[in-house]
């Protein structure tokens, strides 16, 4: 569940968006999980719950792309630094390494499986031909969700 005030001032419209449920987060390498947890963590309170995630792509039949190890070790990495910036945060933080042949569906899967609120992301940067290649995670994200699927805006800093 999500609670939204929304405030009508001189300069338009402000909201304050505050997740007090479960959120699922996925997060395909380090820089992406650290990004979506910087934008996340202002938004959760003592009842939110945040679910990391990472994908692993199986090959459905065909030879996976890299070693299993490697692959578990690179999760561990992006949920390392997906927590930094959620250390202070006021909510639970967990994680877990999912497996699938389709990253958007095993991702509404664990949605479902984990009685989540919401897919809570910031969409990667690339280029339409990367989108068209890698079949647009985001995209689909928005467009197949079971659950809402909340694009949030990006930090200026880097």
């Amino acid at each position: 569940m999500c609670d939204e005030e929304f405030t009508v001032g001189t300069g338009g419209i402000a909201m304050t968006l505050t997740f007090d449920g479960t959120v699922i987060v996925p997060a395909a390498d380090p820089k992406d999980g650290k990004r979506t947890a910087e934008a996340l963590a202002p938004h959760l309170d003592t009842d939110s719950r945040v679910v990391l995630v990472n994908v692993i792509e199986k090959g459905g039949g065909t030879i996976d792309k890299a070693p299993m190890e490697q692959r578990k070790e690179y999760a561990d990495e992006i949920f390392s630094e997906a927590r930094k910036p959620l250390v202070d945060a006021p909510a639970a933080i967990e994680s877990e390494t999912l497996f699938g042949t389709d990253i958007v569906e095993t991702i509404f899967d664990a949605a479902d499986e984990y009685d989540a609120d919401a897919v809570v992301f910031t969409a990667r940067e690339g280029n339409r031909i990367a989108e068209l290649l890698t079949g647009d995670v985001a995209r689909r994200l928005v467009k197949e969700g079971t659950v809402p699927a909340v694009a949030l805006p990006q930090s200026t800093a880097e």
